[in-house]
Parts: structure tokens; sequence; C-alpha cells
């Protein structure tokens, strides 16, 4: 039986349980949500060593703030709202005596492909809002996290019945008959360039998607900016998970004049934050030897082509290391569209940086010719050119004078637009996405509004057409 097969007798035995359990109960949707809280703060210490295990080296606080704290923040956040967003919403209607209102209802199973660089987030984020909605899901996590993809696969059925919550393992070519399927919806987290293809095959169930798919996310420095406050901010970001993240700085423009003094307070910001890096148990290394290889070639491409390049690794220690397959930041000064660094999302810890002559339109002017990013970060404290920010460029998001803030505040809708994804998630928008909103009408005794649809119609066409006149 092919993988396609496979895939499809569990799902249609998903499909058919939902159908036969009916719409999950406030308790059952919140239980849920509490169940995938236990799972993870039931085995914290095994996650954190697969995390680490598939790494070669992740940093135990990195998993523990960004994968594990900040989803059970999701999950609870959906757990102590869901009542309230499962209300029916009322509206207008234009008779006395009718009544239409909207009702929220869950689409029924979900599918979930999750990358592999944040393996519990991205996996069990979206499951804040699918559980929350009401639905049960399939979830392929990525097989370059073998070691955690396995124990999930081990967890969730000491959790979950199998029509609640799957998990299914395998490589591309299993993603790939994952992605065939006729879900009710579907989430991708990963490139663009895979995201287009999971968008096809999705489109031939017509299988609603969210794409949540990265690009380049510039930081642009205003003439007003604080240097000191905008390097820290940013290389935090750029160094956390060593830029493994969608919504990483993937390039910088600040004035000319600035360039030195930023290249100053990044060193300075490493050497506080990161004395060592080597052996430094906060630093995370490169997930794979060819993600390694790809940043290296990044480096030396962007050299080769004229780049200045200042790394930003401690005295003493290499600028990468290939038993650790750790890499120290590197700046990648003089940047041109002609380099790798600047034609791919980088996923590592390199920052590519541009100069312009003063007039932040120009940086405006660069990032609009270029797919709109899933993020963009601004440094400036004039509100005109901070609106002048927000109004003349398209994100998935803008935060100013701070980088990556508005990815853990789940008031907020998490998406992309245009290149870096379709749809949003997160919070009331998460339950949103993976909910009909299904309009539901009473009629009034008297039929008004079916009474002028009715035959004959001479009378009506004068009353309509006097209408007209008006």
């Amino acid at each position: 039986m092919s993988h396609q097969q496979e895939l499809q007798q569990v799902l249609q035995a998903m499909k058919q349980a939902h159908l036969q359990a009916g719409p999950a109960s406030v308790a059952l949707r919140r239980d849920r949500l509490q169940r995938s809280i236990a799972l993870i703060r039931d085995n914290h210490e095994a996650i954190n060593a697969a995390i680490n295990a598939d790494f070669g080296h992740r940093s135990a606080y990195q998993t523990l703030a960004a994968d594990l704290l900040t989803t059970m923040n999701m999950l609870q956040h959906s757990a102590e709202n869901l009542e309230a967003w499962m209300q029916p919403e009322a509206a207008e209607v234009p008779v006395e005596g009718m009544q239409a209102w909207i009702e929220s209802q869950p689409l029924g199973v979900v599918g979930i492909i999750s990358p592999w660089n944040f393996p519990i987030n991205l996996a069990f984020g979206p499951l804040a809002g699918v559980f929350a909605a009401g639905n049960s899901a399939m979830l392929k996590p990525s097989e370059l996290t073998p070691h955690t993809s396995q124990l999930l696969a081990e967890l969730v059925p000491r959790y979950f019945d199998a029509s609640e919550l799957t998990v299914v393992l395998g490589d591309a070519a299993v993603g790939q008959a994952f992605s065939a399927l006729p879900f009710d919806h579907l989430v991708f987290t990963g490139s663009t360039a895979v995201g287009k293809h999971v968008m096809r095959a999705a489109a031939e169930n017509l299988v609603p998607v969210t794409l949540e798919l990265g690009g380049k996310s510039p930081v642009v420095l205003d003439s007003d900016a604080d240097v000191a406050l905008a390097a820290a901010r940013t290389m935090t970001i750029k160094t956390f998970n060593a830029g493994q993240i969608c919504i990483s700085p993937d390039y910088l423009m600040l004035p000319a004049a600035a360039q030195a003094e930023f290249v100053q307070h990044a060193q300075a910001f490493m050497q506080q934050a990161f004395p060592t890096l080597q052996e430094n148990s906060d630093y995370t290394a490169i997930v794979s030897d060819r993600h390694y290889q790809r940043l290296v070639q990044l480096i030396e491409d962007a050299r080769a082509k004229g780049a200045r390049v200042v790394s930003l690794a401690p005295a003493g220690e290499p600028d990468f290391d290939a038993l650790s397959r750790k890499i120290a930041p590197h700046l990648i000064l003089d940047a041109n569209d002609g380099m790798g660094v600047m034609q791919e999302e980088i996923f590592g810890p390199l920052l590519p940086i541009k100069t312009y002559s003063g007039d932040v339109k120009e940086a405006i002017n660069y990032i609009n010719a270029h797919p709109r990013p899933l993020a963009a970060y601004y440094f400036g404290y004039d509100e005109t050119r901070q609106k002048q920010m927000a109004n003349q460029t398209t994100s998935g998001a803008l935060v100013i004078n701070d980088v990556m803030t508005h990815a853990s505040l789940d008031s907020l809708p998490f998406g992309g637009v245009g290149a870096s994804g379709i749809g949003a998630y997160h919070g009331i928008h998460g339950f949103r996405r993976f909910s009909h909103a299904k309009p539901v009408v009473i009629q009034d005794a008297a039929g008004t509004t079916n009474l002028r649809l009715r035959a004959p119609y001479q009378d009506k066409l004068i009353a309509a057409s006097a209408l007209l006149q008006d």
C-alpha cells in the first residue's frame, strides 16, 4: 500500500469519527488544549534532550522559552477564552421578527506540516486554534528533527485518541503525499519554494491553506534611530536560535554615516552576551551539515563578490567550526543583490547590511521592489516617518523600535502576505481561521423578504423602479 493510500485511510477514519461525534463541546475542546499543555509539561526534559540531539546543540533556555513556555501560553490562552469565542455573533436584519447570526462551526480534520526550527511551537502552536475551534488534526513534523518527531509520535497516543490527533512520520515523499490529502484545512510552515508545492497539491482537492513562509525580513534604521539600542535588539534576535527563525532579521538598511557605529555596537553586544561561542551552552548550533555548509558558502560568496565581512567571533575562536556546526554571527557590509545572501532567506547568524543616502524613502523603495516579507522592523522616533513606514510598505507585521516582539502576543494575528504567506493565526485569529463562519437565518412569520421574490411581478416592478428614481 502506498503512502498516499495509508494516509488516506487514516484521514477518512478521522473524518468519520468527527462526523459521528458531532460538534465538540466547550469541555472537550478545553480538555484537548489542557492535554496538549500536559504533554509538553510532563515531558519537558525528554523534549529538551530530543531537540538538543537534533541540533547537535540547542540552548536549553531557547527551547524552554520559545518552544515550551510560549507554546503552553498559546494553548492556555485559547483554553481560557474559547467559550467567549464560541458565542454566536448577532447580525443585522432588514425586518422585525427575522433573526440572523453567525455560528463558528468546526471545519473537521486539519493537517499541520511543521518545520524543524521550533519543532514544538510550530506543531502545537496551530493546535491552540485548531482544538479551540473544535477540530481534530493530523501532524506531520519535520524529518530534519528525527529525535523530536519520533518522541512526538510516541507521546501523542498517550494523551490523545487517534481520532483527535495523529502524528505521521516520514521524509519528503511522505510530506508530499500528506499535502495532497483532502483535509478540511492545511497549515504549512516552511520555505516559499516548498509552500508553492504544498499549495499546488492542496488545490487539487480545493483544500484551504494557511502558509507561513518567511522570506527576507528587513531592519531599517532611520536617521534618528538609537543605533546602540537597534544593534542590541537586532543582534538579540539574530543570535537567538543562531538566527534560525522565520522572522529573524534577514538584512539591515541604515544611513551610511551610521554603519561604523552599528558595527561597533554589534561587537560590544557580542562581547557582553557571548564572550565565548564554541563552548558556550547559550549558543545554538546549525541544525544540519547541509545547512551549515550552505551558510559558509553564503559567507564566501559575499566575500568573493566584494563584501566586507566582519566576523563577530570572540578573540581566539574560529569564525565557524564544522564539528560543532556553530557559526559566529557575521556582518556582511556592502551587500548587493548579486550576492546569494541577498537572494535567499538566510536562516542563520549572517546579517547583510546595506546603506542608503539618508532619506528613509530610499529604504522603503528597496523593500517595495522585493517580495513582501513576513515581518519588517523599523528603528526611529519620528511619528510621521513611523507612519510612513507602516503605510508605504506591506509585510506580515511591522515592529517599531524592536524585533520579533509581535510573535508572542496572542492578541495579534501571525502570518504573512504575498510571498511570505497566506492567512494568519494565534489567539482568536486562529480560532476564526480554523472555523467556518456559518450564517444562520430564521425568517419572520410573514416571510417578508421571500415575498418580494414571488410572482406576479408587475406591481413589484413599479415599486422597485420607483426606488431607482430616488
